[in-house]
């Protein structure tokens, strides 16, 4: 994250966005969970996101939404320091990801060290396209290893908390199955089950459903209604247009790498200003 323009050059001045309203969610006075100003990302000469702002709060769920190659989960790798940003800055819940909050004499941002970045990150749970879950450990060891290596917390302590996600997600009796005995839907839901054993503060999903057989998704968005419901903040990219309106509190679509309008799901969906939104709506609904 350095304070220059990205490699391709500098921005193009970023679309007006009059969909958006100040506070997209039905509880303005919530806290910023998430914070992202004039974010930017560059691989070499390929400019993938393009002075993004994006304020997420506590208890809200953001959707995700727009074409492959939009760079809809390239945000969200940033949000948890998966990616380096290019330029600008992402803040969870008031503090700087990466950097140090004073600059260097020379006004450069001086980097975390790798301990402080890992610190950062186990706030944050996210669950990929793919499960990624280890396959000599049962569903139930893949929900202790976290909290018993990286948080010191001992196996019973772990177990009795592992059991109870299992429960959460509905996969109490498949506690002792290795993941080549479960279904797509339900090692996806072990995975959440997984990010969610570390307390995070934020859950990010990446497409928790793309890779899945159409009947196994509706599980699994099931978990993240619950989720939803239970307040947990989330920011989801997904192409499940229903979730997206039954669910977020605000929709943003995003374009070749800027964020071209967000606003509630009515506003987003139902009434798109956008004339690329409104051909990717129909191309998709």
């Amino acid at each position: 994250m350095t304070q220059n323009p990205a490699a391709s050059g500098p921005p193009e001045p970023a679309p007006s966005d009059p969909a958006a309203p100040s506070h997209p969610t039905g509880a303005p006075d919530a806290p910023p969970v998430i914070e992202v100003e004039g974010l930017h990302k560059a691989f070499g000469d390929l400019h993938v996101l393009k002075d993004c702002d994006l304020t997420v709060r506590s208890g809200e769920v953001a959707v995700l939404v727009g074409p492959s190659g939009s760079g809809k989960s390239t945000l969200l790798r940033c949000l948890n320091q998966l990616e380096d940003a290019t330029a600008g800055t992402v803040r969870i819940e008031g503090e700087l990801q990466g950097y140090a909050e004073q600059p260097l004499p020379d006004g450069r941002l001086q980097r975390l060290s790798p301990k402080q970045i890992a610190a950062q990150r186990s706030r944050i749970g996210m669950v990929f396209q793919r499960f990624h879950l280890f396959p000599h450990l049962t569903a139930l060891g893949n929900v202790m290893e976290a909290p018993v290596q990286v948080r010191g917390m001992s196996k019973a302590e772990a177990e009795k908390k592992a059991r109870e996600l299992l429960a959460r997600v509905g996969l109490a009796d498949r506690a002792d199955h290795y993941p080549s005995e479960l279904s797509g839907g339900q090692q996806q839901r072990v995975a959440i089950a997984r990010a969610l054993a570390m307390d995070p503060e934020l859950m990010l999903f990446d497409e928790p459903t793309s890779a899945l057989d159409p009947e196994l998704v509706s599980e699994v968005l099931a978990v993240l209604k619950d989720l939803a419901a239970d307040g947990m903040t989330m920011v989801v990219v997904t192409h499940e247009m229903g979730f997206a309106r039954e669910v977020a509190d605000q929709v943003v679509f995003m374009d070749e790498g800027r964020i071209i309008e967000r606003g509630t799901p009515e506003q987003v969906i139902d009434h798109p200003r956008s004339e690329r939104l409104q051909g990717f709506l129909a191309s998709v609904l």
